[in-house]
Formats: structure tokens, sequence, C-alpha cells
């Protein structure tokens, strides 16, 4: 099975209601899909969301590396050799982590059709469902409430609230939700990079001790500053994941070697796809340090490659898996069932998407 032909488009997902963080507020999925076409007729997708304000990936960088580095670099180049198809991706370019992760990611689509196998048995296969949680967006507490009611409705039992936009008014939020939502729904809170440490310890020590029982903060303070989020995993009641301060294998062996976190979260536009993220997982597993698998705002299939990953490895046992359900439509045919909370990952070979809905993709 030989790639011969890398096809890139364009795919416009709208939102159930807008995405608002401390760092940025969008309406819509607005995603490069990539299409990995063989001389054998098999097709392996993947999926590259812009999100610039974390990787510094934008639509046209992604598009501009996979064009003119990625692509040419595997053109011709055998399935088959697939520990030699996948350095190159991660060698023939810098950075540009989301365009390398879409072109991982239908890697290993294809090299799951090719031994007619689904990537997370062939990756590990410790079960075939995961239940994830769902994304309330920042907001006045009257609306975060309302959203959470709505959430909860639907079914939801574990609630990631973001925060950071005027922190004093966080534990507001927090307090009006947990009021609300009462106390066997599970909150867990995203601050995307928006305090201080020493801030983070007082809000989150505050929020605490308000009885707001949160299971656990996410990014409380600037990615670079390890120190500080060492800071805070030391001083908080709240225990801390690491997302934007791990992009990279050595940038989790760093975190885990100075226990500056109580947990991981891996992101595949982050790392690079499926070939990094296993190199996380497995230093995750020596130091005993539990992994969440989270995504960015996309649409099913990068998500659902996650999915298959997540499924494989028992050291993941967090799941912020919803950009599917973020979406008022699914265009992609195919790939895991995400039946609100309940995500069943597909039992076809690869990662078993099987196209679009017409009008779908706008080929570049």
């Amino acid at each position: 099975m030989k790639i011969t032909e890398v096809k890139l488009a364009k795919i416009s997902v709208p939102l159930r209601v807008p995405f608002k963080t401390a760092l940025r507020s969008v309406d819509s999925v607005e995603d490069v899909i990539v299409e990995l076409r063989t001389d054998v007729g098999a097709v392996g997708y993947g999926e590259a969301p812009p999100t610039g304000v974390i990787t510094g990936d934008t639509t046209g960088s992604i598009i501009g590396a996979i064009q003119d580095h990625i692509g040419k670099s595997i053109i011709g180049r055998d399935v088959d050799a697939f520990e030699d198809i996948l350095q190159i991706v991660q060698k023939c370019v810098q950075h540009n982590s989301s365009a390398k992760a879409a072109v991982d990611i239908a890697l290993w689509d294809l090299y799951g059709q090719l031994y007619n196998i689904p990537v997370y048995k062939l990756l590990g296969g410790s079960r075939n469902q995961l239940q994830t949680d769902i994304t309330i967006s920042v907001n006045s507490p009257e609306q975060m409430v309302q959203d959470a009611l709505i959430a909860k409705e639907r079914g939801y039992d574990c609630l990631k609230m973001k925060v950071g936009i005027d922190p004093e008014l966080d534990v507001q939020r927090l307090a009006a939700v947990r009021s609300a939502v009462g106390d066997d729904i599970q909150i867990r809170i995203d601050a995307n990079q928006a305090w201080s440490p020493k801030q983070a310890v007082r809000i989150l020590n505050q929020m605490q001790e308000r009885g707001l029982k949160l299971e656990l903060v996410e990014q409380p303070v600037k990615a670079e500053d390890i120190d500080g989020l060492r800071y805070v995993t030391e001083h908080s009641y709240v225990p801390v994941l690491a997302d934007e301060s791990v992009f990279s294998p050595a940038d989790a062996l760093k975190i885990l070697q100075t226990h500056a976190a109580d947990f991981i979260n891996i992101k595949l536009m982050k790392c690079g796809g499926i070939y990094n993220a296993l190199k996380i997982l497995s230093a995750a597993e020596m130091y005993g340090v539990e992994c969440m698998l989270g995504c960015m705002l996309e649409a099913k299939i990068s998500v659902n490659a996650a999915v298959e990953l997540a499924c494989a490895k028992k050291i993941v046992t967090k799941i912020d898996l919803d950009g599917p359900v973020l979406c008022k439509v699914d265009p992609i045919l195919g790939g895991a069932v995400f039946d609100e909370k309940n995500i069943t990952v597909s039992p076809k070979p690869g990662m078993g998407i099987q196209g679009f809905e017409p009008g779908t993709l706008h080929y570049l």
C-alpha cells in the first residue's frame, strides 16, 4: 500500500452555542481535512483545527506545512514501513504540530486498514467505550447555570467549566453552578493559563473552602511557568492538570520529573499525533501519573483518533472528547458513535471513517 496523493479540504460545522474561554470565542468548527490516497484505493483521513492562540497553527500554516513539506515527504512511501514514515512526518518540518497530527492520524487509519484491524486494538484495546465530560463556556453566572442544567438534562454527570475571565467572579460562577446542579455532578475547571500562581492558589482554596468539591483544575498558570505550576500543585487543595505546558514528550518528562502537576492532558494537536502521544503515555505509566485525553475545538475525525487512543490505554483515566457533541450536526460518516456522554469506538479497520455528507467538504 503506497501513498499516491495527499488531498486537502476545509470543513465548517456550526456549534450549538458559542465556545468561550479565557483565550478566545468561536461560533463554528473550521478545520482542515487530510485525505491520504493509495494505490490500492484505501483512503486515510486526518483533521487539524487552526488553534493559533494555543498551538500557533493557523489554517494557512496547516495547509502550507502539509502541501510544501509533509505531503511531499510521504508521497510514494509504503505504509508498511510505518515507523519510518511516522518519523518522516515529525522531522520534515519544525513545529506545526497540528499539521503533523492530521497526517499522523491518517497514517494510523491506513495502517489499521492495511492489517484489517481497528486502531484501538492495534494499540492495546483495553476497552471499547468511554464517557466524556462536556464543556461549559465562561459566561455570566446565570448563563453558566443555565448551560450546566441543560447539560445535566442531556445526561452529563461531569462538567468542564471554563473560568479565568474576571478571577473574582470565577468563585461566584462555580458556586452558582454547584448550587444548581447538586453534589452528584462532577465539576472540573479549566483556567486556560489565566491566573498567576499565588492568585490560583488563593482562588482554588477559596472554592474548596466554600464546598464546591472540584475534581481538578486544568492549566491554572502560563504554559511556560513550570515553577508556578509546581507551586500551585504543592499549595492548592485542588489537583492540577497540566495542559498547555505539555506539547512534547520532553515537556511531559519535565513535568513528571519535577512533580509540577498531578495529571497530564494529552491532545493530539499539541503533540503532533498518536506517535508522540504514545511516548507521553509511556512516560506517564512509568511515573504512575494518570492522563486525560482531550481535544481542541474539533470535528469527529481527529476526536475519533483520540477515542481510539483512549480506548487502548488504561493510564488514560479522564476523557474530555466532547468536540462532536458541541456541534449542531455531524457531517462525518462512520467512526466512533457519540451518544451524548457515551462514546463507542468503531469496530471497523483503521479509524472507521467512511466519508462525508454530500457538500460537506470544500477541496483545495
